[in-house]
């Protein structure tokens, strides 16, 4: 399958106002005045990229419509083939051995369909399942206590005071001798 990709240099349609071209395309592809400077500026540019024969046209078309002269140019597609996978035998089943590993020991994997193949190449270390209730993480030296100098500290007396804040007393009462009741 062929794809396309719809390119735009600045050129109108012979007989087009460019202003008028101008106003179709920012309305066609909801732009702003700066990005239609930019599609005018006589560089090619591409709109849109990955389209099939029907879509360019379309495209194409529409823009003309609207006084634009596109460029519909093929893209070059690489076909790439793939290698099938190799040859692969039965697998054997071999119980795991119980004593661990050396870490440096390695194993071929062998595929087990052909999305695996591509992995048969893969240099993978032995790793046996640790026996049950094995702890598996290093372990953590025990947190230190910080050493605090408390020695500037003292215990009161008990039912002594301690500083609580104390009651302010209570204000005295409004002077009102200089009021009168009229009847």
């Amino acid at each position: 399958m062929s794809l396309y990709e719809i390119a735009f240099a600045g050129q109108v349609v012979p007989g087009a106002a460019a202003e008028q071209v101008k106003a179709n395309l920012a309305r066609l592809f909801q732009a702003d005045e700066q990005r239609i400077a930019l599609l005018f500026s006589g560089r090619r540019i591409v709109i849109k990229s990955g389209l099939d024969a029907a879509g360019a046209e379309k495209y194409r078309a529409t823009m003309e419509r609207a006084g634009a002269v596109a460029i519909v140019q093929a893209l070059a597609v690489e076909e790439v083939e793939m290698v099938p996978p190799p040859a692969s035998a039965p697998v054997a089943h071999t119980p795991a051995s119980p004593a661990p590993a050396a870490a440096s020991s390695s194993s071929r994997v062998i595929p087990r369909d052909e999305y695996m193949a591509a992995f048969a190449d893969v240099e993978a270390p032995d790793f046996d399942i640790a026996p049950v209730g094995a702890d598996l993480q290093d372990a953590k030296p025990e947190a230190q206590a910080p050493q605090v100098d408390m020695s500037q500290f003292s215990l009161a007396p008990v039912g002594s005071d301690m500083g609580q804040a104390k009651d302010a007393p209570p204000a005295p009462p409004p002077d009102t001798s200089h009021l009168k009741l009229q009847e």
